[in-house]
């Protein structure tokens, strides 16, 4: 359904063809019109591109605001993960006057996101971005190069939705350019894969085919890796910052120190996010990530084995033969033992929630028990 004719009456008046192209321009599409219909009276559909300190720069179809998150959806909002990430649509009423701040007063559901466990012993989720259609997961081929993290990355992008595309930079530094490829090819579990040196300019243009109009692409990846030159290549300019890296082990300084969502002149989307230190999985599983491990697994005598210590473990005993990598599946069972960890965390978290919720009720029973009386 068009969007100005039953979702976004507010439009109807204005320039409708323009506004439906301008938000569709933005990723917009029928499925976000139809979760955002309950609040077009009031309010208008945008996109955050940037946020800093709970403030949100929006795009809309007529103009960029910029809205604090207010009223009910802050009072609800007592998680980091309720809050708008860069890349949700929101419903936002802009400022009666100019200059002024907007309300955000509603997050549209998610289609995909990537999200990591917060840094430290909190047990919360980190959304680093939202709505995306295809993450670049970006590996430097010089001493940074490491397989394990590749991992780890593909990991949480297979659980938050998005389609991951596993990116090799600087090519031109790699010791061995065949045989470093290879070893990722054994860790895609079917990821598409592309070679390429942006310092150079090599190889950067097939990245072009997943950044159509409408399309979202988030860049991923530990400092020093080549995010910020690469989108300057795809960009056609130098607006984000770049930094040389250190010799002795390949690591850079974060040259990107926020999440921002940029537009293309293609018409593709693409979110720059600052190089991580670290990723903590947060939730999901591993059968995406490790497809040849899950298809092992169906040979063992367990259904339910843990690939672990169990009698007659098919993926086991294909490390034994060779006919898996052992350091894989040393990876694999590193990864789930985090996964079921941070289940657990969450469990108990949940049971305290539960327990505070269940006090405040008895209290206030208590309280009107003794009004009554």
């Amino acid at each position: 359904m068009p969007l100005a004719l039953g979702v976004l009456p507010r439009f109807v008046a204005l320039h409708c063809g323009v506004t439906e192209e301008r938000l569709r321009a933005l990723g917009w599409d029928d499925t976000f019109a139809a979760a955002f219909a309950p609040y077009a009276d009031r309010s208008v559909p945008g996109r955050v591109t940037l946020e800093h300190q709970k403030i949100y720069r929006i795009s809309t179809a007529d103009d960029e605001i910029l809205a604090r998150v207010r009223g009910r959806l802050r009072h609800h909002a007592d998680r980091r993960d309720r809050f708008p990430a860069v890349g949700d649509w929101v419903a936002v009423s802009p400022a009666a006057g100019s200059g002024g701040e907007g309300a955000i007063e509603a997050l549209l559901p998610r289609r995909s996101r990537f999200s990591r466990k917060v840094a430290g012993e909190t047990t919360e989720e980190q959304v680093v971005a939202a709505n995306i259609d295809t993450v670049f997961l970006v590996s430097g081929l010089d001493h940074d190069f490491n397989l394990r993290r590749i991992e780890r990355y593909l990991t949480t992008a297979w659980n938050g939705g998005a389609r991951p595309v596993l990116v090799l930079n600087k090519a031109d530094l790699a010791a061995d350019l065949p045989a470093m490829v290879r070893d990722v090819e054994a860790v895609a579990s079917g990821a598409p894969i592309h070679v390429m040196s942006s310092k150079r300019g090599e190889g950067v243009d097939a990245l072009l085919a997943y950044l159509a109009f409408g399309q979202t692409v988030a860049f991923l990846g530990s400092s020093g890796v080549g995010k910020s030159t690469l989108i300057n290549r795809l960009r056609g300019d130098d607006r984000q910052r770049t930094a040389e890296v250190r010799i002795s082990d390949s690591r850079g300084r974060h040259t990107t120190t926020h999440r921002e969502l940029l537009e293309l002149p293609g018409g593709g989307l693409l979110i720059d996010t600052p190089g991580m230190r670290e990723m903590q999985l947060w939730e999901g599983s591993l059968d995406d990530a490790f497809a040849d491990i899950h298809a092992l697994a169906a040979g063992c005598h367990f259904r339910d084995c843990r690939h672990t210590t169990e009698p007659r473990c098919a993926v086991a005993t294909a490390a034994e033969n060779g006919g898996l990598d052992p350091a894989r599946l040393a990876s694999f069972r590193q990864l789930q033992r985090e996964l079921d960890a941070q289940a657990r965390r969450q469990d108990e978290l949940l049971m305290l929630q539960d327990k505070k919720k269940n006090k405040v009720v008895h209290k206030a029973m208590r309280n009107v028990t003794k009004i009554r009386l």
